[in-house]
């Protein structure tokens, strides 16, 4: 089976390359393609800097430091740093943009929670989602630490995730996951959950001025439904939502709003 790799974090990170070896592991054939700089927060969005209709892609080695790190499966491998948005690689790519169209893409390791409905601006989540609107699986994976201790814990929990993922015989999907930094050790296990109502940070508006505005981030504090992934995350468990592509709503009776264009 062969992945599509790719972040929101840059093709530097050292998440991307703990999901590389998550893939190589478990007898993946990847193509890893990320953006040339960080993309977070760019949620769905189809940016690039084309030159001359292109788009502009170099190659990048992903060993350096691999041993030091534990991450002896990347020797010899290549990465290709995109001047674009994780979800507009993923849309080319599916097209063949990078050779064979891949049957599943993975996104992250991301440095930083995707939990709750912060997840619709998410890089990370915007690629695998892009997927699932092609008919490709797909799955993204987080850390809830910026600034990761205990990458073996992610690397545990994406590995059981994509085993699932591969067997799973249905409509695709995107498999959203969210990993505690903690030590395996103390790790409770991977639960399924529901989105928070909140994301896991909020944003408070202070000082408005002539031509701008002053904006500070924080952590949410208030409480979380109890099987949500806010509140699992909490607890020191590993959680896994399943994210469906966007979809027309059922639920909204438009009848009243049609009409005839002079009406």
């Amino acid at each position: 089976m062969h992945a599509l790799i790719t972040n929101d974090d840059g093709v530097d990170s050292h998440g991307l390359r703990v999901l590389v070896k998550a893939a190589l592991s478990n007898g993946m054939e990847v193509t890893v393609v990320a953006p040339d700089g960080e993309r977070s927060g760019s949620s769905a969005s189809l940016s690039a800097l084309e030159s001359d209709g292109r788009l502009l892609v170099t190659e990048r080695a992903l060993d350096r430091g691999a041993a030091a790190a534990g991450l002896d499966h990347l020797a010899d491998a290549v990465a290709l740093a995109a001047d674009a948005s994780p979800a507009l690689i993923v849309f080319v790519g599916v097209r063949g943009a990078f050779g064979p169209a891949p049957d599943l893409v993975l996104s992250g390791i991301n440095h930083g929670p995707n939990a709750g409905q912060a997840v619709l601006h998410s890089g990370t989540v915007g690629a695998g989602l892009t997927a699932v609107t092609h008919g490709l699986p797909a799955m993204a994976v987080s850390c809830v630490a910026t600034d990761p201790s205990h990458w073996e814990s992610s690397a545990m929990v994406a590995g059981r995730a994509l085993r699932w993922l591969v067997s799973y015989d249905g409509p695709p999907f995107l498999l959203n996951v969210n990993v505690p930094d903690l030590p395996p050790e103390r790790l409770l296990g991977l639960r399924p959950a529901s989105l928070a109502t909140f994301g896991a940070v909020q944003a408070r508006i202070g000082e408005r001025g002539r031509g701008y505005v002053t904006t500070t981030f924080s952590e949410v504090s208030e409480d979380a439904a109890p099987c949500s992934d806010v509140e699992l995350l909490r607890q020191g468990w590993a959680t896994a939502t399943a994210l469906a592509a966007p979809a027309a709503s059922g639920a909204v009776d438009l009848a009243g709003l049609a009409g005839d264009a002079d009406a």
